[in-house]
């Protein structure tokens, strides 16, 4: 699903297996970037209120491990 350049979309996590997992996922485009979009309910402590806290992650972004010092030995 392709959505509009400021828009997105939300589902619930359906496959969430621990608290730490978002409640929810999606996908967002910005200024035609798309991103991936987690989202947790929470609430607050100090007025009860609940709310969504929200995270994104450039969908072209890849999981970078730190580099490993040895790798720049060409042995």
């Amino acid at each position: 699903m392709q959505s509009k350049d400021m828009a997105g979309v939300l589902f619930r996590n359906k496959r969430r297996e621990k608290d730490t997992h978002p409640t929810h996922q999606g996908t967002v485009t910005v200024n035609g970037v798309e991103y991936w979009l987690n989202a947790w309910v929470n609430e607050s402590q100090k007025t009860g209120e609940k709310y969504f806290s929200l995270k994104l992650r450039a969908k072209d972004q890849q999981a970078t491990a730190p580099a490993d010092p040895d790798d720049s030995i060409p042995f």
